[in-house]
């Protein structure tokens, strides 16, 4: 089927709009994304006769990961001509009969458009899941378990612990809607006494406390702070979104990183857990931005990855598509790095 211009694809529509130069209807141009002149500079012009210019599907590649060689994030920078896109200067008549001078763009990369459309940013936030990407473990968790757990008549090895511990927290959590509820004791209880076979309520109590202090939990990498601020002074906003009890902020305080985020959203406060969209959608909430100018980082492909694309974030694997904060905030000059502030 033809276009109105007798051309078989928005490509093809394209180059003939660069040799006539001639008048079109902005809807015809399924993946192009119009720029206004004016004197100032170039704006962008995200909406034509009410509704989005939206690439087609047909156009765009896959989100990008760190392994297609590409910055996801930059700070606004003088306009330069992009080397892989293609640009066109043409009229256009826009609903309703007003027409403007029009720069047609064509993009190539996927991160180039979201970069034109939002003034420099391919995201404009960037949420972060806390254990087991931006805080890890000290120790062993079978080894804590034991170690405080001997004065206890705790007799199980570190392995016997570990597969305990794996099979009781892989087990649905029947008593209540979260596993994480307030301060989540019932459910901790229930993984201690799985795990170890004491029941002894002082042993947990133990365990609870240690697990709120700094001794328990290091930095996943010790320039993440740079790194995360570096983001920041780009204007991206950062928040954590975790699924823990209510210890994780005084936790995060006492790992003096609380102020690196312009929001903290714990399952325990939000009541909804990941892969639940909820909490992403709470943070993105908090944050003032839409779910698509969004960035989810974690160490769960269910409840990270999955969870957050089914709310309408991109989201990548830590370990997978990214390996440290360092790499994600691109403060080196490696080009396989996402973000470029």
């Amino acid at each position: 089927m033809l276009n109105s211009l007798g051309c078989k694809s928005s490509v093809q529509l394209a180059k003939s709009m660069l040799k006539s130069r001639s008048m079109v209807d902005c809807n015809t141009c399924g993946f192009l994304v119009c720029r206004l002149i004016s004197r100032k500079g170039i704006r962008s012009q995200a909406r034509l006769g009410g509704a989005d210019i939206v690439p087609s599907s047909k156009e765009l590649p896959r989100p990008p990961s760190v392994s297609d060689g590409v910055n996801l994030l930059e700070t606004p920078r003088k306009a330069v001509k992009n080397p892989r896109a293609a640009s066109t200067v043409a009229q256009a008549q826009i609903v309703p009969q007003r027409k403007i001078a029009l720069d047609f763009c064509l993009f190539n990369d996927y991160a180039d458009y979201r970069r034109f459309m939002n003034g420099g940013l391919a995201y404009k936030a960037l949420l972060v899941d806390a254990a087991g990407t931006l805080i890890v473990p000290s120790l062993p968790t079978a080894k804590v378990y034991r170690d405080i757990g001997q004065q206890y008549g705790v007799k199980y090895s570190e392995d016997e612990i570990l597969a305990r511990y794996r099979r009781a927290y892989a087990q649905p959590w029947s008593r209540s809607r979260l596993r994480y509820e307030a301060d989540a004791r019932p459910f901790w209880q229930h993984i201690v006494k799985q795990s170890t076979g004491c029941e002894d309520p002082n042993y947990l109590e133990e365990l609870y406390k240690y697990y709120t202090t700094a001794e328990a939990w290091h930095l996943a990498e010790a320039g993440a702070g740079a790194a995360l601020q570096a983001l920041r002074e780009a204007g991206v906003k950062i928040a954590v979104v975790s699924n823990f009890d209510t210890r994780l902020r005084p936790l995060l305080s006492a790992l003096r990183c609380s102020h690196w985020f312009d929001a903290i959203v714990v399952s325990a406060e939000v009541g909804a857990e990941k892969p639940n969209p909820a909490i992403f959608l709470a943070a993105c909430d908090l944050l003032g931005v839409k779910t698509e100018d969004a960035v989810h980082i974690g160490d769960d492909r269910r409840n990270d990855i999955w969870g957050a694309r089914d709310a309408g974030c991109d989201a990548w694997l830590w370990g997978e598509d990214v390996h440290s904060f360092k790499e994600v905030s691109n403060c080196s000059s490696s080009p396989s790095h996402i973000f470029s502030p």
